[in-house]
Order: C-alpha cells, then sequence, then structure tokens
C-alpha cells in the first residue's frame, strides 16, 4: 500500500513511466530527499503567480482579498510552498483549488485544508476518499481533512482580488475530474494536467481519461482562450496559445497515426517499433516515453486494456 503523500514524489524517478512513480523512492544516504527542492515564484501576469517545484504546478492569485492557490503538490514540500507564497504576500490563503484527484496536485490537502476549504470537481472528492488504483498500484484515500469540502457538477465561480475566476469541468479528459481555471481580468488560464506543455501527457484511462476527450476540451480551450492569454500548464513552463496549438495538433496527428495503424491491424508492438514522425521525437523526452503515448493511444482508442508494467 502507497502512502498518498508519497504520491508522485520525484519526477525523474521513473522516467518511462510517469504514474509509476507513487513506488516510495528509496532514501537518499543520509539527506532529505527534498532539501534540493526550491520553489520559484513566477508572474504569470496580472495577479496570478506560478510556483514550480518538483511535481505539478501551482497557480496563485494574490491581492487585497488574501490568497487563493490552485494544486498543493505533495505534504513534504508544505512548508516550502507556504514560504514561497509568503514571499509574495503577508496574506492569508482563504482558497485551494484542485484540478484533478492526482497526488502530485493534492498531496498537499490535508496541510492546506487545515487553512483554507477546499474546492473541487465532485469526482475528485469521491476519488480522494476512497482507494484508488493507478496502472497496477493501489493508493489510499485521503483523510477527512484533505478532502474537498466544496464541489460542483459542471462549473462555478469564485470572486476574488478583483476578477472572476471561472472553474469548468473538462469531461473525461486527463481523468474524469479535471477543471481549469480561467481568470478574467489577469487573461490567465491554469489547465492542469489537461496540458504537459511540450510533451506527450499522462491520461489516467482508469480514471475516467480518454485521449477523445482530452483533444475535444483542448479544442474547446483554444476557441475560448483570448490571442495574448498565458497559460500554466499542469507540467511545463508557463505557455502561450500557440502552445496549446501545437499540442492540440500533436494529439490530432499522432492519434490519426495511431489509429491508422490500428486499422490495417498492427499490433501495439509493431506501432511502437514504427514510432512516430521525428518532429515528435523531443515530445517523448519528458514524463512520458514515445512508447507509453502510443500504448495509451492503442488502449484508448480501441477499448482494449494493457497490462501495467
Amino acid at each position: 500500500m502507497v502512502n498518498y503523500s508519497e504520491l508522485l514524489m520525484l519526477p525523474r524517478l521513473l522516467p518511462v513511466l510517469f504514474l509509476a512513480q507513487i513506488v516510495p523512492p528509496a532514501p537518499v544516504s543520509g539527506q532529505d530527499k527534498f532539501d534540493d527542492v526550491q520553489f520559484e515564484a513566477t508572474h504569470v501576469a496580472g495577479r496570478v503567480y506560478m510556483l514550480g517545484g518538483s511535481s505539478g504546478n501551482i497557480g496563485v492569485s494574490v491581492g487585497a482579498d488574501g490568497i487563493l492557490i490552485i494544486d498543493d503538490q505533495i505534504a513534504p514540500l508544505a512548508e516550502k510552498i507556504r514560504a514561497a507564497v509568503k514571499s509574495l504576500s503577508d496574506g492569508k490563503i482563504k482558497f485551494v483549488l484542485n484540478t484533478h484527484w492526482h497526488g502530485d496536485h493534492t498531496g498537499g490537502n490535508v496541510k492546506f485544508g487545515a487553512d483554507a476549504p477546499i474546492i473541487a470537481h465532485e469526482n475528485v472528492r469521491k476519488r480522494l476518499s476512497v482507494t484508488q488504483s493507478v496502472r497496477g498500484r493501489t493508493v489510499e484515500a485521503l483523510p477527512p481533512g484533505g478532502l474537498p469540502v466544496i464541489t460542483f457538477a459542471d462549473s462555478l465561480s469564485i470572486h476574488f482580488n478583483g476578477e472572476e475566476l471561472r472553474v469548468i469541468h473538462t469531461p473525461h479528459s486527463h481523468t474524469d475530474g479535471d477543471s481549469v481555471i480561467l481568470f478574467s481580468e489577469s487573461n490567465v488560464a491554469h489547465l492542469g494536467d489537461l496540458f504537459f506543455s511540450g510533451r506527450f501527457p499522462f491520461v489516467d484511462l482508469q480514471s475516467g481519461g480518454s485521449i477523445d476527450g482530452l483533444t475535444t476540451s483542448i479544442q474547446l480551450m483554444i476557441e475560448q482562450l483570448q490571442p495574448d492569454v498565458k497559460i500554466i500548464p499542469g507540467h511545463g513552463p508557463i505557455s502561450t496559445l500557440d502552445d496549446l496549438k501545437a499540442y492540440h495538433k500533436m494529439l490530432v496527428e499522432t492519434s490519426r497515426i495511431v489509429q491508422a495503424q490500428m486499422g490495417k491491424g498492427r499490433s501495439v508492438e509493431d506501432i511502437k517499433k514504427k514510432g512516430f514522425p521525428a518532429i515528435y521525437e523531443e515530445w517523448g523526452s519528458g514524463f512520458i516515453s514515445t512508447d507509453f503515448w502510443i500504448e495509451t493511444l492503442f488502449e484508448s482508442l480501441s477499448g482494449s486494456s494493457i497490462a501495467p508494467e
């Protein structure tokens, strides 16, 4: 059984399989494995900042009403996150938003849930409140103090620090509980793990995610966002609408390639040997390798189930 606070601790522990990082990493010879993790606050636009670190990107709204954070990485980094937030403002954390249930975005919930109400899609609370399985690995439920206390089905608005934060559910994309957050005045969008900037994404098929759903959600975002929007991805640098369009193009084209090969009766191993055009080589250098992305596409498009490694 894996303790939830250890979910996805070290992003490069097993680069071939992103979610295999739920396995607790080996101790680092007498040194706290998180000592070297540093948080740098980067101004995105308007009242919005981004905190990096070792896991999912954290969005921060700072202003007269206080502080709102989007995602909270993992529990062992909570005090470092607090210090980074305090460098921006002495105000209190008033709200915590979860973009989805994965532990590299919600692992700090127990710590921050003691400070402020947690808001998330209703499926996030459902998944966090019971034991989950991700690629054959068991993830424990969070205790009650780490669960969202405000949930919604489709969307909600938070009027905070002089602007509307529109929180919108995107069905069956990265998971079945994803939300994007749009800042009306700052012109910033936090897309959570719908968007791995410049890299193949992890699509959690066991948690209700799907390739078609993710592609549709990204297309809808492209249609809604303004040309000069600043985008906080779940993983990767602050991005532009052009970056999101390139990501959407990748989703469409790699899906077509795999689907065409499936139509010829090719096995997943055959498709992996053939691979993708050279333009997508760099996309497989992140958390998700090219082989794993092909497996995901094959499984999602065919409805089959590939046994986890």
